[in-house]
């Protein structure tokens, strides 16, 4: 199974990201999508996954805080803060909330992060969207076969002016 992950596109689908898009088996999106019309595109490419960011206001009250969506054996728990994942992170075990996940989806700081912790792996793809604070642009693309999940880290190269 091949994922498209991504997040904090505030407005923008950049056509290198739909690119990414064209044979994919499922979409996560980490939030602040900031335009309905962004979930519309999305959908029509593959089954979307998507929670709610703070720049997310009424039109998007539909879309849930947090979701947890098991693909292919690979649990995710998908919320945009990583700050409101509801567990104690600083646990010697893994925090009952987290149990069964695999795999922790979230956006918000713009900043890329693949890291295993405590048996689960924690993915921001940081953001496709704006480009802000002199970030990279970045999205991730995903194999699950077996029940692992396999990351690939993608950087959109930006203008410079």
């Amino acid at each position: 199974m091949k994922l498209a992950i991504l997040s904090d596109t505030h407005g923008l689908l950049r056509p290198e990201i739909l690119e990414y898009l064209k044979d994919v088996d499922a979409i996560l999106h980490g939030g602040d999508i900031n335009k309905p019309g962004i979930v519309d595109e999305l959908r029509q490419h593959a089954p979307l996954y998507i929670v709610r960011g703070n720049n997310d206001k009424e039109w998007a009250e539909a879309i849930p805080h947090d979701l947890t969506v098991t693909l292919d054996g690979v649990t995710f728990y998908m919320v945009h803060n990583k700050k409101e994942v509801p567990a104690d992170l600083g646990l010697e075990e893994v925090p009952a909330d987290l149990a069964g996940v695999d795999a922790v989806v979230f956006g918000h700081s713009h900043k890329y992060l693949q890291e295993a912790k405590d048996g689960i792996l924690w993915l921001n793809p940081g953001s496709c969207g704006p480009r802000r604070f002199h970030q990279e642009i970045t999205m991730m693309m995903a194999e699950i076969a077996d029940g692992h999940i396999q990351v690939t880290k993608i950087t959109i190269p930006h203008e410079v002016k």
